[in-house]
């Protein structure tokens, strides 16, 4: 009981820094172009409080850790943008969706780096670390799958036409459906293993 506490807080803590920092970046890549809604909304911080969900960030990582899976994952409440106060809207939307999977990577490779420093001779922080990797690499090639509401469709929204922006746009409030019904059928899992296991490798020098 106390060894699966303690797994569970070292899969958790990377994944509640993962999920902030990313949502974090959304809010200040959104700044810097000059919108100010994340600013206005409170959500231009670093406190995890602000960004977690309850379901996303709490309860799914629960339901998975009791289910058995050997990696977390979850997510947080996304950061409010304006996108059409950005002051370039095609770069500054570019910009602002590829800010958070670009700082999961960065924490992966920070990560990587004091794996490759550490070694093993420190077990539970290499296992966080290495969580951290997994996590953090997960994030950032899920995020970028160009299907509403992620990341990934926030480009290519930027790249259409502007005649074809409002029925790309449309079709988001059928995206997270179209998302869950993948994941449940493991449509997602080997494209997401194809870019995630190199990242990892790449990163920490552990063959997987």
């Amino acid at each position: 009981m106390y060894e699966n506490i303690i797994q569970f807080t070292l899969m958790i803590i990377p994944l509640i820094l993962a999920v902030t920092v990313h949502e974090f970046s959304h809010g200040y890549a959104a700044y810097l172009f000059g919108d100010t809604t994340a600013k206005d909304a409170g959500r231009l911080t670093l406190n995890p409080v602000k960004h977690l969900d309850p379901i996303g960030s709490v309860l799914l990582p629960i339901m998975l850790k009791l289910s058995g899976s050997p990696v977390l994952f979850g997510y947080a409440k996304p950061v409010p943008v304006n996108f059409f106060r950005l002051k370039d809207f095609k770069i500054g939307t570019i910009v602002v969706a590829i800010a958070g999977p670009l700082s999961n990577i960065f924490i992966l490779i920070i990560s990587g780096i004091l794996i490759r420093l550490i070694g093993t001779s420190q077990q539970e922080l290499f296992v966080l670390l290495y969580y951290s990797c997994v996590i953090n690499s997960v994030l950032a090639v899920f995020n970028m799958i160009p299907i509403p509401p992620l990341d990934g469709s926030k480009i290519i929204l930027a790249l259409l036409p502007e005649r074809f922006r409002i029925k790309y746009a449309y079709f988001e409030r059928f995206g997270m459906f179209l998302i869950i019904f993948l994941i449940i059928v493991g449509a997602l899992d080997n494209l997401i293993a194809f870019f995630v296991k190199p990242l990892i490798v790449l990163s920490t020098g552990v063959a997987l």
